[in-house]
């Protein structure tokens, strides 16, 4: 049941994310913090599922998605200070993202 949650919350805070990203344009005062949260509970999840097995490979994009997973509280503060650089440090965890995505399924086969 918990994992079925964690599921749940890890859509909810990705729609969250991607909708308040696309917001910012407008200049609403709610953005951000929208925004800080979904990406903390992204963090939250991703930091909260280590990986305990053996395979080096599988260690290794588990290292790289906790990067991922900390750059987004980064690209909140980033934006809460008015920096453009938000968007890099967002297109660098969505990289990162979809790249251990699309390796871990093929590893893990």
């Amino acid at each position: 049941m918990a994992a079925r949650f964690k599921t749940y919350l890890f859509y909810a805070c990705a729609v969250l994310l991607v909708v308040s990203a696309a917001l910012y344009i407008t200049d609403n005062k709610y953005v951000p913090y929208v925004y800080a949260v979904s990406g903390a509970g992204i963090a939250v999840a991703y930091l909260t599922n280590p990986y305990r097995g053996d395979n080096l490979r599988l260690k290794r994009l588990n290292i790289q998605q906790t990067i991922a997973a900390i750059l987004l509280p980064v690209s909140s503060y980033l934006m809460f200070q008015k920096r453009n650089e938000w968007f890099a440090t967002l297109f660098v965890s969505a990289i990162l993202q979809l790249y251990v995505a699309i390796i871990r399924k093929r590893e893990e086969k």
